[in-house]
């Protein structure tokens, strides 16, 4: 992890730079705390009072991007990628047997999406809904913005108990 190619979020921007910049970092940051592990370790629960792995966190967030940016802000009809056994159920932390290469092609393609979706976007102000709530693309960046940074934070614990390896 001591490669750090991530590009830095700018430091003089507009709101929808800073914002959409600020995700991207936290994006690479993602991609560099799961960076040359093997599938076990990836799939591995290395803190003992916890279920979440890295591949589950990856997962995880795949569903975050398209859920937010596809389903609310869109209303686009998008599927989850890894359903539950039961509706409204979702099984991306079940990793045993899950496909790292596969859980990381969706999350890029979802990314992306998100992406496109940001750029294309009128202005921050424009809205999609779930259920009777209103959401904002700007309160959406933002949200991921926390999602991303919070679920790096765990990422941190599960990579250095994995191998020992820390930094930003």
């Amino acid at each position: 992890m001591q490669d750090d190619k991530r590009i830095y979020p700018p430091r003089v921007g507009d709101e929808r730079a800073s914002l959409s910049g600020f995700l991207q970092f936290q994006r690479e940051t993602l991609a560099m705390k799961c960076a040359g592990l093997t599938t076990e370790q990836l799939r591995q629960r290395a803190v003992p009072s916890t279920e979440l792995s890295l591949l589950g966190l990856v997962r995880h967030l795949a569903e975050a991007e398209r859920s937010w940016f596809r389903r609310v802000l869109k209303d686009e009809v998008a599927p989850p990628h890894w359903p539950g056994p039961n509706p409204g159920e979702f099984a991306e932390f079940d990793v045993e047997t899950a496909d790292p290469d596969e859980a990381f092609r969706i999350w890029r393609e979802e990314c992306a999406r998100s992406r496109a979706t940001v750029e294309a976007a009128d202005s921050l102000e424009i809205a999609g809904s779930y259920g009777d709530e209103v959401f904002s693309l700007r309160y959406i960046l933002t949200h991921m913005i926390e999602e991303y940074a919070r679920h790096n934070g765990h990422a941190d614990l599960l990579r250095e108990a994995i191998d020992g390896a820390t930094g930003a």
